[in-house]
């Protein structure tokens, strides 16, 4: 889940626990002070009306004057629960006898419903003395308090998740605006690789956490950016330093195999040696070709020209069938098209003849080149009847030094699909393993996608 997603709902939920527990608050803080209101008024019709008893009898009560008849009451019992006189919609005693004996002695409070009053009512009961001890109860409907908690109720049922929502939106919008910078960030990070190194991620204005995380990135590519230079100097200026002692060691080893002037176990050993000194010579033309697509940024310099892609196919078998057929392969290509590419020839050839040299030494059967249209690429496949690659092998055969197991390692330093790769890249291209499952005996095939040459 998106990390602006789990900001908006940690946000809501704080707010959803707020909200409950400041409507709660609320609710009972304005339940407490109606119920505050209502006793105290109670209490003040309470005294007047123990006053007016105490004046003018029990059984003048019904004068009493109310403020809301219909929601208000007055009662007045003696001391053997009799009812006296009463004032008010209650016309029957709303206390029991143990009731009306304990408000003799102290104020006693009820909450009951009551016949002819609307809802629950709150009752007041103290003792009056007139000619003789008398209970004065006075009560006051709870309709008017119960209808402002429902709607208290009702607007936090509706308004809550109203507000949630709303809430909601804010925090995505601000956890987004929030992250805008992490993922300018991200999307610049993305550009940047080993041939792209010169750009950094953009920093916000603010001097808060993200910018500080983006300047310590920033100096570790600045640190990358140099390792990654100072190892592409190295492999430049080796390669480049290695190919003259190379060439002059088998130059000399091929003029001592001239002279003959030796026994056959030196003469194979001279052979065996001018072999080497071909390995390490192509190990350093690749590791110049690599270092130069580095320095380049994938760009190598090329010598682009119109090549027709049979006569390319056709070059490239040449060179290579009479090694095929000393271990009694054939080398076949199948072009059909007069399809033509824009590429430089010495590059292509090196890129297809690495394929068909991979194809040779690790493969087996015949190995087959074949092009096709495919819009406006030209696809180049080679392939064998080989076991094909392993799955773990293909995953990263165009890993620069990628190595498969002993038997498909046994020769190569592991560059030569890296260099297919560098130069498909190059030329506007691309290079895929197609096919590479050792079980469905197709062996493997590796495929160059190259651009059509403009008409």
């Amino acid at each position: 889940m998106p990390i602006r997603f789990r900001l908006t709902a940690a946000f809501a939920a704080a707010f959803i626990l707020v909200l409950l527990v400041s409507g709660l608050f609320v609710y009972l803080r304005l339940r407490a002070d109606l119920d505050d209101a209502i006793d105290a008024e109670l209490r003040a019709r309470s005294s007047a009306v123990v006053e007016f008893v105490g004046r003018n009898g029990p059984e003048v009560a019904s004068s009493t004057p109310l403020e809301d008849p219909e929601e208000s009451f007055v009662q007045v019992f003696d001391v053997d629960g009799r009812l006296l006189d009463g004032a008010g919609t209650a016309r029957l005693p709303v206390l029991s006898p143990s009731e009306l004996d304990t408000a003799l002695t102290r104020s006693t409070w009820v909450e009951r419903a009551v016949p002819g009053v609307d809802g629950n009512a709150r009752i007041l009961a103290r003792s009056a003395v007139s000619d003789e001890p008398v209970v004065v109860v006075v009560g006051q409907s709870l309709v008017d308090r119960d209808d402002a908690l429902r709607d208290v109720r009702y607007s936090i049922a509706v308004g809550g998740p109203v507000a949630v929502a709303a809430a909601s939106l804010m925090g995505y919008w601000l956890a987004r605006l929030g992250l805008t910078p992490v993922e300018e960030m991200r999307r610049t990070a993305g550009d940047i690789s080993t041939q792209r190194t010169g750009k950094r991620l953009p920093l916000p204005m603010a001097n808060d956490e993200i910018r500080r995380l983006g300047e310590t990135l920033n100096d570790m590519l600045d640190r990358l950016e140099g390792s990654f230079e100072r190892e592409r100097r190295f492999v430049s200026d080796a390669s480049h330093e290695l190919r003259t002692p190379i060439a002059v060691a088998k130059t000399e080893l091929e003029g001592a195999l001239r002279t003959g002037d030796f026994g056959p176990d030196v003469g194979e050993a001279i052979k065996a040696a001018i072999e080497e000194c071909d390995s390490l010579g192509q190990l350093a033309e690749d590791l110049l070709v690599l270092a130069r697509t580095d320095e380049a940024g994938g760009g190598l310099a090329l010598l682009l020209e119109p090549l027709p892609v049979r006569a390319l196919l056709d070059g490239v078998r040449d060179r290579f069938i009479d090694r095929a057929a000393s271990h009694g392969r054939d080398i076949v290509v199948e072009a059909h098209g007069a399809e033509v590419v824009l590429g430089d020839r010495v590059r292509l050839r090196q890129a297809l003849g690495n394929l068909v040299d991979n194809a040779l030494r690790h493969g087996d059967g015949a190995v087959a080149l074949r092009s096709s249209r495919a819009g406006d690429l030209v696809a180049v496949d080679v392939s064998d009847e080989g076991r094909g690659f392993a799955p773990d092998v293909a995953d990263r055969a165009f890993d620069r030094f990628a190595r498969g197991d002993h038997e498909r390692a046994r020769a190569g330093a592991g560059l030569g699909l890296a260099i297919v790769r560098a130069l498909a890249d190059a030329h506007g291209g691309q290079a895929a393993i197609v096919a590479h499952d050792p079980d469905d005996g197709q062996g493997a095939t590796v495929r160059v996608t190259l651009p059509i040459a403009p008409p």
